[in-house]
């Protein structure tokens, strides 16, 4: 059950982070002057986004691996 709840917080996280990133590529859309600046600020999000997911599936990965006998 730890797993699980980890799980959902990650996913959350990961909803969160990829919000964020939408918003700064909204907001680029407005503000030309800025434009760069924000989708900078919005790639990095979706990195964060993208690092959470695969720290995830990579523990997951890890704890299905048998042992060796």
């Amino acid at each position: 059950m730890n797993g699980q709840i980890n799980g959902h917080a990650i996913f959350e996280n990961v909803r969160r982070y990829r919000g964020i990133a939408s918003l700064y590529r909204q907001t680029a859309a407005f503000r030309p002057g800025q434009r760069w600046s924000l989708l900078e600020q919005a790639r990095e999000w979706e990195e964060r986004a993208l690092s959470e997911l695969e720290t995830y599936f990579a523990t997951r990965a890890d704890c299905a691996t048998p042992l060796a006998a």
